[in-house]
């Protein structure tokens, strides 16, 4: 049963990669591969765990699941809210504010645009967040659906360089933060440059590939009349919107609470100012620019991958899959260039959550200290190495599903960039470092 999970895992894979071509949603694909893998787990316990009888087996992998659907749920409530949020921006108009702005129609320059904007706003807010807000924005100015999949994954590379130098700009960074392993001040002066390079060598390949100008789409409200919403209305509710999302990890910071519970706070301070903005408005009008009509919108379908994806890796990691790689790294790699660059490269096929936890269990700070180089290139090479493959990191997961961009399709054209991205961020913080 051990070595089965594995073999259902990558057969999983491969189905979500080869969607299009077996016409089978990804999402039921994930679904299934996150049940099968638990399945094998309980129906194996007694080869995999010996130290164990049955029933203190199942009790642990009871217990274990439980632990991780508690996990996953918080990333789960994140996405919810914060594409609740964007939506009613959306609802409003208040995207207009940003591409009314964006006067540039020559594709090369708005993808600059475009991108430099992600990068900045994904250290502010973080990546997953970043990338839900950018693909409205895209959604709404790019037309021809080959020139939205290659700004929509170039959004992707950039949000995650974004949150690689930021310590509340992903996850990982986030976990390694809070751990002590790293400080904030360190991770924005060490990892700016790396991250910016990771960025601009895509965008630099790219704008000698990109011609002409871009197809810019109409603006449209949805479900409702221009006329419905005022300026003011419009200018207050993507403010707030804005406002509470970027007002998260102060959150955070301030409570100690989980970053969803943040979200909710946000959802709930523009859902009570929608309602009364809303409350003496025809029922249509009122339901289309309420919370609970925008809900219809969300694309629960992403969600649902994204769960089956992360409980697939879960039980990758209470089987010690994960923890054996982990060892043989450890084993077979002195370097902390070469770990690293390889639990990136691992990050672009299982999550980088489970794989910076690995690391943190498995170097201690008496070998690594505080903002030893090992950490600052932990948060790197696991926040950008996501970007080689489409589902390696929660905001490709996002655009994924946001924008139906087939596995192959961003394979063939993205991956190799991606690589060359992510290498020469290396490169340049091995420089920095050597110099």
């Amino acid at each position: 049963m051990y070595t089965a999970i594995i073999i259902v895992f990558i057969l999983g894979y491969l189905g979500i990669a080869l969607e299009h071509k077996l016409q089978i949603n990804k999402t039921a694909t994930a679904l299934l591969l996150g049940v099968l893998c638990w399945t094998l787990l309980i129906f194996g316990s007694s080869t995999i765990f010996l130290d164990l009888d049955a029933p203190a087996a199942y009790k642990f992998l009871s217990s274990e699941l439980l632990e991780h659907i508690g996990e996953i749920s918080e990333i789960i409530f994140f996405l919810l809210g914060a594409m609740a949020i964007v939506e009613l921006m959306d609802a409003h108009g208040g995207f207009t504010i940003i591409t009314d702005k964006i006067k540039v129609t020559k594709k090369a320059h708005l993808l600059w645009a475009l991108t430099l904007i992600t990068f900045f706003l994904s250290a502010l807010l973080d990546n997953l967040t970043t990338s839900i807000v950018m693909a409205a924005v895209l959604r709404k100015m790019v037309k021809d659906k080959n020139d939205l999949w290659l700004f929509a994954s170039l959004m992707i590379i950039s949000a995650n360089a974004g949150g690689a130098w930021s310590p509340i700009g992903d996850i990982t960074t986030i976990m390694l933060w809070i751990g002590g392993q790293i400080t904030a001040l360190n991770i924005i002066t060490h990892l700016f440059i790396p991250s910016l390079v990771a960025v601009i060598v895509p965008l630099v390949i790219f704008s000698f590939k990109i011609k002409g100008n871009i197809e810019v789409e109409p603006i449209e409200f949805k479900d409702v009349d221009a006329n419905q919403v005022s300026n003011f209305e419009k200018y207050l509710v993507f403010y707030v919107g804005l406002g509470v999302l970027l007002f998260v990890p102060v959150f955070k910071t301030l409570t100690h609470l989980p970053p969803f519970m943040g979200i909710l706070f946000g959802l709930s301070i523009v859902w009570i100012l929608t309602e009364i903005l809303h409350r003496n408005k025809e029922y249509q009008h009122r339901k289309a620019l309420s919370i609970s009509g925008v809900l219809q919108h969300v694309d629960t379908a992403s969600v649902l991958f994204f769960l089956g994806i992360l409980i697939a890796v879960a039980a990758l990691q209470t089987s010690g899959h994960l923890s054996e790689l982990s060892g043989i790294l450890d084993a077979q790699f002195e370097s902390v260039y070469s770990v690293n660059i390889l639990i990136g490269l691992l990050s672009s096929i299982i999550d980088n959550v489970p794989m910076v936890a690995g690391a943190m269990g498995m170097y201690s700070m008496i070998t690594y200290p505080v903002d030893h180089i090992f950490w600052d290139l932990l948060a790197y090479c696991a926040g950008t190495g996501g970007s080689i493959l489409i589902i390696g990191s929660a905001a490709g997961i996002a655009i994924m599903g946001i924008f139906r961009i087939d596995f192959v399709w961003y394979l063939k054209k993205i991956s190799f960039i991606a690589l060359i991205s992510y290498l020469s961020g290396v490169l340049v913080y091995y420089l920095l470092n050597s110099l």
